[in-house]
């Protein structure tokens, strides 16, 4: 990315972290971290043109979530938390990924982007 003038390191992060749950401390503990790690690159890489954010997704549908977690009271509960009223595909991450690859976001970098539908 040096060599062509710059570029977009996309981090993944969790919104785990941000709602103080409990029952997994080394993934909390190694999420919040790319938090920092995200900052730190975007200041080291920054006048690369390199800019470096994380995406911070929120309880995604996937199928791996529908098999594994979703139940009807658990969709019922996380809604309550939500501040939008429908459940979060992962469609809906995919299109932030697109934009902060995007030259729209050319002047984004060093940040979090929530798609997490105002659940934190």
């Amino acid at each position: 990315m040096i060599a062509a003038g710059g570029g977009s390191i996309i981090n993944m992060g969790s919104n785990s972290w941000w709602e103080a749950c409990g029952g997994f401390p080394v993934y909390a503990m190694a999420k919040s971290a790319v938090h920092g790690l995200t900052r730190t690159m975007a200041r080291d890489l920054g006048t690369h043109r390199i800019r470096v954010n994380t995406v911070v997704p929120g309880w995604i549908m996937t199928d791996r979530q529908k098999q594994l977690w979703v139940t009807e009271e658990a969709v019922e509960r996380h809604l309550q938390s939500q501040c939008l009223p429908d459940l979060i595909e992962p469609v809906h991450v995919a299109r932030m990924v697109v934009f902060l690859a995007s030259d729209d976001a050319a002047m984004c970098t060093a940040n979090n982007y929530m798609v997490e539908a105002g659940s934190i």
